[in-house]
């Protein structure tokens, strides 16, 4: 079914019986189905308009806002000079319809006081991940597309690794690293699910906890979307803009979702959320999963909500992969209600992690561990802010700057092409188009050490200046 976006526009003080209607009726018309319907969009300065606003609501979709100059710079088939006086756009509805990309399917249609127009939603490639930037390079390439710490794992995680490779007759025993993740957040093991990696775990919430309305915050990582539509169900988006700093507002997401997924700090962005802007989320009936898997990057661990008891329908996923260079050993962890803790494990296979994961487990999570995790931490801060004052000095390139994970998202025009000349100078890249809310005009940098931020600054000198030309 193809996912559609609906623009929309009204004068003030249209209701919500007549938007609803309107867009029903140019449906039906189209042969296209309101369950199909993902969003409406209009021009940003509509958004709090309560007809438009209670048309979204009464689709069970957001309704996304577009700044009026962003709205005209896009080409839209019917015009109108005074539409485009009053709202400073041609077209309200094709226009916003258009914005997120995809293809006008249905042109503005009206009504005595409301417009609208509908598009095909933009589809993302939700299985597309940082190392396949890097695939069949052969190590060519300097890798900023995956946000693995480099020079990982040390050495002497490694050696704890190689030490356990005697036991492999027997099965895995997960006791001992379940009681020291358990003991590390100060909580009982009932509260503790050890996992193959953090991916496993988006499968598992998607297959064992029943959702019926499940949403997920974009951007952010694209798993659990592809889990939850794996298992069938049909996903809501919470799109998150940059003009806003890619902030989260509690209110954007729907009273009576019972399933919200949420990246702390999100991958790509590399927005750190208040605790009390997450925790705002939570009540009665809802599960609230907050994905930290780069929370040990942020020094302090400032924000994190894994440990806390305090908060209804909580469910914390942590992986050990990115800090400690383990994302081919597959390990990661979930904190949460006894009860949910045992609905997850009933739908795992027996036996899901393996011995030197449960090794890995163990040991990353021992004080000598979290201390060089935070020291690193207090590295990777300092080598963010070299990399963010050296973005700064392009004229063509926006850095979000609240930055606060390993990883920095950027917006430059002809991004594409940039990243292509980047990997002809040595340098791997994440593009950004496929997370839902971002398009190509954005990519993502791994944060790496001062030398290696230097080379890549000259690198993109000269890819801008290449594309200049």
């Amino acid at each position: 079914m193809t996912r559609l976006v609906v623009g929309v526009g009204g004068r003030a003080g249209v209701s919500v019986a007549e938007v609803c209607a309107l867009v029903e009726e140019t449906l039906r018309g189209a042969g296209l189905s309101a369950e199909a319907v993902t969003a409406l969009a209009t021009v940003a300065a509509k958004t709090r308009e309560p007809g438009l606003a209670g048309a979204a609501k009464r689709f069970g979709v957001p309704l996304v806002g577009y700044p009026a100059e962003e709205l005209a710079g896009i080409r839209v088939p019917h015009p109108s000079g005074v539409v485009r006086d009053a709202a400073g756009t041609a077209s309200v509805a094709e226009a916003a319809a258009l914005a997120g990309g995809g293809e006008l399917l249905v042109p503005k249609r009206r009504s005595v006081a409301a417009t609208c127009a509908v598009a095909s939603a933009p589809e993302h490639d939700l299985r597309h991940h940082g190392d396949a930037e890097v695939v069949d390079a052969g190590g060519a390439l300097v890798d900023l597309a995956v946000n693995v710490r480099s020079n990982t794992p040390p050495e002497w995680l490694r050696q704890r690794i190689a030490d356990c490779l005697g036991d492999l007759a027997a099965y895995p025993d997960g006791r001992a690293a379940r009681a020291a993740v358990a003991a590390r957040h100060g909580l009982p093991v009932e509260r503790v699910l050890l996992t193959a990696g953090a991916a496993e775990a988006f499968v598992l919430i998607a297959r064992a906890l029943g959702a019926v309305r499940p949403v997920v915050v974009h951007p952010q990582f694209t798993e659990p979307e592809a889990a939850l539509r794996d298992a069938g169900h049909r996903v809501e988006r919470v799109l998150l803009r940059a003009e806003d700093g890619f902030r989260l507002d509690p209110a954007a997401v729907p009273h009576d979702a019972d399933l919200v997924v949420v990246g702390n700090p999100t991958n790509p962005t590399s927005v750190l959320h208040p605790a009390t802007t997450l925790t705002a989320l939570a009540r009665p009936g809802r599960i609230l999963v907050v994905d930290e898997a780069f929370m040990d990057a942020v020094p302090g661990e400032r924000e994190a909500l894994a440990g806390r008891l305090d908060v209804p329908g909580l469910v914390v996923l942590r992986s050990l992969t990115k800090t400690w260079g383990l994302a081919g050993l597959r390990i990661g962890y979930v904190l949460a209600e006894p009860e949910v803790i045992a609905k997850l494990a009933a739908a795992q296979p027996l036996w899901p992690v393996s011995t030197p994961a449960l090794i890995a487990a163990e040991a990353c999570v021992s004080p000598r561990a979290l201390a060089e995790a935070e020291e690193a931490a207090r590295r990777i801060e300092v080598d963010r802010e070299h990399l963010l004052a050296g973005l700064a000095e392009f004229e063509e390139i926006t850095a979000v700057g609240a930055a606060r994970g390993p990883f920095v998202l950027i917006r430059v025009e002809g991004a594409a092409e940039i990243r292509t000349r980047l990997r002809a100078l040595g340098f791997a890249v994440r593009r950004g188009d496929t997370f839902p809310g971002l398009d190509a005009s954005w990519l993502r940098l791994a944060v790496r050490d001062r030398a290696t931020t230097g080379r890549l600054l000259q690198a993109l000198d000269h890819a801008l200046a290449l594309t200049a030309r």
